[in-house]
């Protein structure tokens, strides 16, 4: 007896320090309440390394740049995507790229990893301009009417546009608004972490039920895709990644992919590939209207180097002030605010013992605001992404886009997409914020923003 009550004790002294919650419930209903709040007073009181229950699962939280490359490079064949928000995922994705795991994940990874090489993506910036051009468009209307623009909707109109037309050729338009309302519904219902849809999907909540409805419309609309691809698939050098997704052989059997694996990944790139840049615009936006100096650069910037004429791929080298503000968004407000991980065997990290089973994450959130990487962390400045302050910063300090081998397959694209977007749409428009409309952010699955971004076009003199 005396021995286990040694043990019990030397196994608490290996645990992180961390807020004790409920007795049932953990740290569930705070974390509920206000994510982010719980993030941030719990850093304040117990520091960098954290340990807590949410409901049944134990949480281990890491923040420094060596903790976080621990989980996502030196050790990561430790820590797989076994988890409650990956499982929820996978209901709506199955298997597609983002939260396929092993083997199956491997090979998906190589097959479609030709079609984010930078050449392809320069093949599709005459395409994100196009696009983007329908955009201003409408807001030089609405400059010239006085009327307001809704930033965030046409920032996810944008760029779901974009994602579409460059990885799988065909246009949501063709379809009519019924795709974009249905695709629209089942984002934001994924993205909310219902708790009932969690635990029970086959539940007949009102919510629960619209999901399925509409989930079933975007079904029909993709597998109807893949047939007519079949009866005319493409030819040349210009395929899409639907195209590549078909003609893909499995090198031992030499079979193709079901209909049911190709659309698992077309829904997946569907949604990762448009609602985290659209989330980047909306936050780089507001960011931009809050400090005019930061903006009057950028505008300086894209005045001298585009003098009046369209961005394109070979623009973006010359585009430094502009690279350094998406990034300096994405580290306020990164879309994939948090990670998260299983770990499959025991581990250390920090010292500290991690008992297999255990829910690990990685705070995104946290590390780009981390006061020692990040000095005055809440002031927006773009110079912090001068080669000189980058170079001796440690490279897990800011993980946009993941790290290690999961490193996000559209990282280049999302930037690239980023870039044409500012550029072309700040070479002749300003965004004036409107008063008594404060914009707070939202933590689901990505970080967006608790209410629309709304505001005043101007265009530039």
């Amino acid at each position: 007896m005396c021995a286990f009550f040694i043990s019990e004790r030397l196994r608490r002294i290996s645990r992180p320090p961390g807020p004790q919650g409920n007795v049932l419930l953990g740290n569930l209903l705070p974390i509920q309440r206000d994510p982010l709040g719980f993030l941030l007073n719990s850093a304040d009181e117990f520091g960098d390394t954290q340990y807590y229950q949410v409901g049944f699962w134990t949480v281990y939280r890491f923040t420094r740049p060596e903790h976080i490359q621990h989980i996502l490079q030196d050790n990561h064949r430790n820590y797989d995507k076994s988890t409650i928000d990956y499982d929820i995922l996978r209901r709506i994705s199955g298997r597609g790229l983002i939260s396929n795991q092993g083997e199956s994940w491997l090979r998906q990874r190589r097959l479609m990893q030709p079609l984010f090489h930078r050449k392809r993506i320069a093949a599709l910036s005459d395409l994100m301009v196009e696009s983007t051009e329908n955009v201003r468009r409408r807001w030089e209307q609405a400059a010239a009417s006085g009327s307001v623009v809704d930033v965030s909707e046409d920032m996810t109109e944008l760029t779901l546009d974009i994602v579409s037309r460059a990885l799988f050729t065909f246009d949501i338009g063709q379809e009519g608004q019924e795709f974009s309302r249905s695709f629209s519904y089942v984002n934001s219902f994924f993205g909310s972490l219902d708790t009932v849809f969690a635990i029970a999907p086959w539940m007949p909540t009102p919510k629960i039920r619209r999901y399925h409805r509409e989930m079933a419309k975007i079904n029909q609309m993709i597998f109807a895709i893949i047939d007519q691809r079949r009866l005319r698939p493409q030819e040349g050098d210009r395929v899409d990644l639907l195209t590549l997704l078909l003609e893909a052989r499995d090198e031992e059997s030499g079979e193709g992919m079901s209909d049911q694996q190709i659309r698992d990944e077309v829904i997946t790139l569907l949604i990762a590939g448009h609602e985290t840049t659209a989330n980047l615009m909306a936050w780089t936006w507001l960011l931009l209207a809050q400090n005019p100096a930061a903006r009057a650069q950028l505008e300086e910037e894209v005045d001298r180097v585009l003098n009046g004429r369209l961005p394109g791929m070979d623009d973006i080298p010359n585009l430094p002030v502009a690279e350094r503000i998406l990034k300096e968004a994405l580290r306020l407000y990164p879309p994939a605010w948090f990670i998260s991980r299983n770990a499959i065997g025991d581990d250390e990290i920090g010292g500290y013992s991690i008992p297999a089973g255990s829910l690990v994450s990685a705070s995104v959130f946290l590390a780009h605001r981390h006061p020692e990487f990040w000095p005055d962390p809440l002031k927006f400045d773009p110079d912090r992404f001068l080669p000189e302050r980058e170079k001796n910063r440690p490279r897990y300090a800011y993980l946009p886009f993941g790290g290690g081998p999961r490193l996000c397959i559209g990282n280049t694209f999302a930037m690239v997409e980023a870039t044409l977007i500012l550029t072309t749409l700040v070479q002749r428009l300003r965004l004036e914020l409107i008063p008594g409309r404060p914009v707070e952010p939202e933590p689901l699955i990505t970080l967006n923003m608790k209410d629309h971004l709304v505001a005043r076009v101007t265009t530039r003199q």
